[in-house]
């Protein structure tokens, strides 16, 4: 049991030696570069790139290759990641469709839009969270899920790689300190102040949406052997819907079904996503438990 708990503790303790060299890092990169950047942003950015760098130093450590990590050989990964764009809009227009239709979402008319501009919005939507997605499972689904896979249950490792996967996405610090006050303690400060966050209660709601979203994409990858492109598919699907959204629609506050979405998060994610995934899962279940039964004679 000690050794679970270990195992399961070990990727907090890289999230926070990573956290903590980029406070330092971020640091000393304003100092040398100038107030281009807030401190915050800057130490977000630096995080992200150590642990996406962590993926390939882990990778050789645990001595995984490329296929323990979920990728499937060339022609076939493309083939995954095309079937995940469609399961990924599948899964989430439905969704996007209902918030629209109860108001929840209204377009935003303050804006001239033409097809060309529409167009853009698209094009570097499906780019960006192309970049986003591939990172993202490769870590999670990837790396994590792998690692956590050798020394735990397959259940328990879904689960634990889910929490973490819906947590990082608010390990985030709003405070805005003014350049000319920072000092080499400033990053730790903020860090402790996106660590505590988690603590937030205006999160709750958007935190179990994000990790029903990774209980479906992990087990997507536990299921389909070498399926990492699928879960990067509908990943990047989900993301460059949400990022075209939020583009083009507002959230109405003033709705009655306001309840349906975290206006604290992106004003998508909530309640409405985490029952439609779960009724999605359960459907998944039934369905690849049917052809068991009726062999059996059930």
């Amino acid at each position: 049991m000690i050794r679970w708990i270990v195992y399961a503790l070990l990727p907090l303790l890289i999230l926070v030696i990573a956290a903590t060299t980029a406070s330092m890092l971020g640091y000393g990169l304003l100092w040398l570069a100038g107030d281009i950047l807030p401190l915050a942003k800057v130490i977000s950015k630096i995080t992200l790139v150590l642990l996406l760098l962590s993926i390939f130093l882990l990778k050789n450590y645990l001595q995984f290759s490329w296929a323990d990590l979920g990728f499937a050989p060339k022609a076939i990964f493309f083939k995954q990641m095309r079937q995940g764009l469609a399961l990924g809009l599948l899964t989430l227009l439905p969704v996007l469709l209902t918030l629209y239709w109860l108001d929840v979402h209204i377009w935003d008319d303050t804006r001239h839009w033409t097809v060309g501009k529409i167009a853009e919005k698209i094009g570097l939507g499906l780019f960006f969270a192309m970049l986003i997605a591939v990172g993202e499972e490769m870590l999670f689904r990837g790396l994590l899920l792998g690692a956590l896979s050798r020394k735990m249950s397959m259940m328990a490792a879904v689960t634990i790689s889910s929490i973490y996967y819906a947590a990082l996405h608010f390990l985030k610090s709003k405070s805005q300190l003014v350049y000319a006050d920072l000092t080499p303690g400033s990053g730790l400060k903020l860090m402790a102040e996106a660590f505590a966050n988690w603590l937030n209660p205006q999160i709750i709601s958007a935190l179990l949406a994000l990790f029903v979203v990774g209980l479906f994409l992990a087990i997507l990858r536990s299921r389909v052997p070498q399926s990492l492109g699928l879960c990067i598919g509908c990943h990047a699907a989900w993301v460059w819907q949400i990022k075209v959204s939020r583009d083009l629609f507002n959230v109405n506050l003033q709705a009655d079904s306001l309840f349906l979405v975290n206006t604290y998060y992106d004003g998508v994610v909530g309640p409405l996503v985490s029952s439609w995934l779960v009724f999605a899962l359960i459907v998944y279940g039934v369905w690849t438990q049917w052809p068991a039964k009726a062999a059996r004679g059930d």
